[in-house]
């Protein structure tokens, strides 16, 4: 029986440019099957929640763009479901709508905060952590987060670091550090004491926007004069209006990096930010040489360490390539060292530049 005070949020309004040319503009990478199970990373983190979360109580917060195309993969969403932002301004703004929007239809709402691209290879022990951290959340007024314990030294991912003071399985938060230098990320991994950032939280509603009025009252000044406005048919032009005025910063540096009352719940069930060709690489099935192909033909001669991402189809002959990634989607193709990929930003925003928006 699922809780009727129990919210999901889902974050879908990126536009995946480290996934270029794969991930575009109009069709970002969260509404994409990467690994050919008929199902979108949207459609997927939809299906996980819904099985512990009413149905209604899902919201989608994305993108006005990107508005048909979640009720096209998701047509049992209603359109009040769907939280349509004008322009981007980071995963803050997004929350603290969605929670003024949640609080006026429950005041007493429990709400678990996840981005629409993560892998969670096992789902039962995933939403066993989700239902023990939302009754964590429904008990005290504190702001939880999920953390990942490492098996290797990460540099893509933020830490959290915990403090020995516990509340039954829930660990205080000592510090939230950054992406680290590899060096770092190793002493991280020894100590013991360090944990992934999922970028997953659960929360009571008026703990968050406690924490929203106390730290980022600039953010607040904008959306909270709608309190009467919000769950109405007057807010999405409210929205429209206050929405690109809002502070462009994230919930970790607003809120979970200075609160303190952050607590976090570990768990091991085989999470994956899928954020960087390096990521899907990493989970992808590897031919004896270690070379990942994806939806497409591959012959390989003398190679070894890359991937391969072509249309459905296509053929792709190889000679002498090692550590590359060879990505093709629609009218780019994409050739370039598979450990240098944060140059794909640059890629990205020089074609831009020169070529205009037909290549984004």
């Amino acid at each position: 029986m699922t809780n009727s005070n129990n919210y999901c949020v889902i974050m879908g309004g990126g536009i995946g440019s480290r996934f270029w040319p794969f991930s575009r503009k109009s069709l970002p990478k969260q509404f994409l099957d990467f690994f050919g199970t008929g199902r979108s990373l949207l459609q997927q983190t939809y299906d996980r929640f819904s099985k512990i979360i009413p149905a209604e109580n899902i919201f989608i917060v994305t993108n006005d763009l990107y508005s048909s195309l979640v009720k096209e993969q998701l047509p049992q969403l209603s359109q009040d479901q769907i939280l349509l932002e004008p322009t981007r301004r980071n995963t803050a703004p997004c929350i603290a709508w969605a929670s003024y929007h949640i609080q006026a239809i429950n005041p007493n709402a429990n709400i678990i905060v996840a981005p629409s691209d993560h892998l969670i290879l096992k789902e039962g022990e995933f939403l066993e952590a989700i239902e023990k951290g939302l009754k964590f959340a429904a008990s005290s007024n504190n702001l939880l987060t999920l953390g990942i314990k490492p098996n290797r030294p990460e540099t893509g991912y933020g830490y959290i670091q915990v403090d020995e003071q516990k509340d039954g399985d829930f660990y205080k938060v000592k510090t939230f550090t950054e992406k680290p230098e590899l060096e770092l990320a190793k002493v991280f991994l020894e100590s013991g004491e360090f944990y992934w950032n999922s970028g997953l939280f659960i929360w009571n509603v008026n703990s968050i926007l406690k924490a929203f009025n106390e730290l980022l009252p600039e953010l607040v000044a904008k959306l909270s004069v709608g309190d009467n406005i919000y769950a109405t048919e007057n807010e999405k032009a409210f929205i429209d209006e206050n929405f690109p005025a809002c502070p462009n910063i994230s919930i970790d540096f607003g809120i979970m990096e200075k609160a303190d009352n952050v607590y976090v719940l570990m768990g091991d069930f085989g999470w994956s930010d899928l954020g960087t060709w390096g990521s899907l690489y990493d989970l992808s099935s590897k031919d004896e040489n270690n070379n990942v192909s994806l939806k497409c033909e591959t012959l390989m001669y003398n190679c070894k360490n890359n991937i391969v991402v072509l249309p459905e189809g296509k053929l792709a002959v190889l000679q002498n390539m090692e550590d590359y990634l060879i990505a093709e989607s629609d009218n780019v193709l994409l050739i370039c060292k598979k450990d240098e990929e944060h140059a794909i930003r640059k890629f990205v925003n020089d074609a831009q530049i020169k070529m205009g928006e037909d290549y984004i």
